[in-house]
């Protein structure tokens, strides 16, 4: 551990944001160690040489022994479960884990001494925003048990910095995609739901189509419009935010984590097509209950409080390190 810098523990490591996230900690000089239970996570997303420990963020033993193993000074805090139509079915499941067991790890950086804990929230705190662009003192109304037990969670963590020396950064994302730009890492889960991921398993093959969840959204061409934000250029924002809280103690922050614009599931598939050269089967389905028309990051604050620049902002740039991780995957997995 140097001065300067102190160990970072990744919760979630082995997953898909948390795995980029080590990554950029470890290209910018950060002392870094993963915790993950290996249940959505995988143990090759873990680099050679990062202290790995497979085990529950409730583990107060753990974590006690983690933290005076590494020195551990900050916690970057991704474990959770992330599917919104499971959390409808099965809300116990995301209280549990992304409410219940956060409260335990922070009762466990409070006991232990960690200053700086930086926390994975997300868009759909917001609900269905009534702005075009949503920005961090917008309503946070969640209308699912996903964006009510990350709600929670800031909620705890806001008192929790009023009363104890921690401070936390909130980073509130929109629509994740893509892959580490020198194909490290990337979205590896099976039947996931992100778009991105799902037309590339589709372009290559592994599925027969894409559903199209709606045509009637009142958006230029009725289906739904999200921002998308490269996975590296968010990681990249989290070394940001560690270090401002690092020079500023005191200081908490909460910031919107996109690119501020947004593209159609059409323009998306249309993207992959053009990407792949191939022509996507689309599958056209009913709307999901309360997915909003449109939302879209205003990521003024991230940008002014940081200086973060993203260097991956183009729809194009995304899909092919989204497909070249793909066909990695396709390689690791035999």
């Amino acid at each position: 551990m140097t001065e300067s810098k102190p160990s970072v523990l990744v919760t979630g490591g082995a997953g898909y944001i948390g795995s980029h996230a080590v990554l950029a900690l470890r290209d910018a000089g950060w002392p870094v160690a993963v915790i993950d239970n290996l249940v959505t996570g995988f143990r090759f997303a873990v680099p050679e040489g990062v202290p790995f420990y497979e085990g529950d963020i409730a583990d107060g033993a753990l974590l006690a022994r983690i933290f005076a193993e590494q020195g551990t000074g900050a916690i970057m805090h991704f474990a959770g479960s992330v599917v919104v139509p499971e959390s409808v079915e099965n809300p116990l499941k995301y209280y549990e884990n992304n409410t219940a067991k956060s409260r335990a790890l922070i009762a466990a950086a409070v006991t232990g001494g960690v200053r700086h804990f930086i926390f994975s929230s997300t868009a759909a705190t917001y609900g269905i925003p009534e702005v075009a662009a949503v920005c961090e003192d917008t309503p946070q109304r969640p209308i699912n048990p996903y964006g009510w037990s990350k709600l929670m969670t800031e909620q705890m963590l806001a008192d929790v910095a009023a009363a104890h020396p921690l401070n936390v950064g909130v980073l509130r994302y929109f629509n994740v995609a893509g892959a580490d730009p020198q194909a490290r890492s990337g979205q590896s889960t099976a039947g996931a739901t992100h778009l991105i991921k799902v037309a590339i398993e589709a372009a290559l093959g592994k599925r027969e189509s894409v559903a199209v969840f709606g045509t009637d959204f009142a958006t230029p061409d009725g289906t739904g419009v999200r921002d998308y934000i490269h996975v590296s250029d968010l990681a990249a924002a989290h070394v940001l935010t560690l270090e401002a809280l690092i020079a500023e103690p005191a200081r908490s922050l909460t910031m919107n984590c996109g690119y501020g614009r947004g593209f159609s599931v059409n323009a998306v598939l249309d993207a992959v097509d053009r990407v792949t050269n191939r022509k996507l089967d689309r599958r056209i389905e009913g709307r999901r209950a309360g997915d909003p028309d449109s939302l879209i990051s205003d990521p003024s604050r991230l940008r002014q409080t940081l200086g973060w620049e993203p260097a991956h902002a183009d729809l194009d740039t995304i899909i092919a390190h989204a497909l070249a991780w793909e066909r990695k995957l396709t390689t690791l997995r035999g």
